[in-house]
């Protein structure tokens, strides 16, 4: 572990007991949902605030709606084959058939 990661990861372990400090002298008279929401919310303040934000990767430009509809077609034909645990072949084929779109679509992006 680095030194830099070290820092962050003592900064956010400050941050996240300076911000429950207030939840230790709670009554039984407050509301459970409520302290759980103010923990939460200064779980995700103090994530934001040491780590940051990350971005999120974006989706390969190849995946279309044409590759959705393959994975599709497949979650039924594997529901299929895990019920009757005999219709194996139209599971291989479908697989097949949504493999080689999807390595085509890739080899034509590329």
């Amino acid at each position: 572990m680095g030194k830099d990661e070290m820092w962050v990861r003592k900064q956010y372990q400050i941050e996240i007991i300076n911000g429950c400090a207030p939840l230790v002298n709670l009554s039984d008279d407050e509301d459970i949902n409520r302290a759980w929401e103010n923990i939460e919310q200064n779980i995700r303040t103090s994530s934001k605030d040491s780590l940051g934000l990350q971005e999120l990767k974006q989706q390969k430009p190849c995946f279309d709606e044409e590759c959705l509809g393959f994975i599709d077609q497949r979650k039924p034909a594997k529901m299929q084959w895990i019920q009757n645990q005999g219709n194996v072949v139209n599971l291989n084929n479908v697989r097949r058939d949504a493999s080689r779109h999807f390595r085509k679509k890739k080899r034509s992006h590329i």
